[in-house]
């Protein structure tokens, strides 16, 4: 794990050096995520819509079973169907 001291701006900016934007495809003008944990907080980088579809798409071919939809385990009670 790599660990870095950065400065903080006067409005709470932050410069990400150019090799870890290029790493994790930080754009200039672009968006990232930023996540609270109780030990802090994860900056990533917004993730390409085209390459989530496709990702989206291989798993689906993968899984290769009806897709289930909103309510249908609704009438279902799962205790019975795992009773030995």
């Amino acid at each position: 794990m790599v660990k870095l001291k950065l400065k903080i701006g006067p409005k709470g900016q932050v410069i990400i050096p150019k090799k870890l934007r290029e790493a994790y495809k930080i754009k200039e003008n672009g968006y990232v995520i930023v996540e609270a944990t109780d030990d802090g907080l994860i900056i990533k980088g917004q993730p390409d819509l085209k390459e989530v579809f496709s990702w989206v798409r291989e798993r689906q071919k993968k899984l290769s079973g009806p897709i289930a939809n909103l309510g249908d385990l609704a009438n279902v009670y799962l205790e019975e169907e795992f009773e030995d």
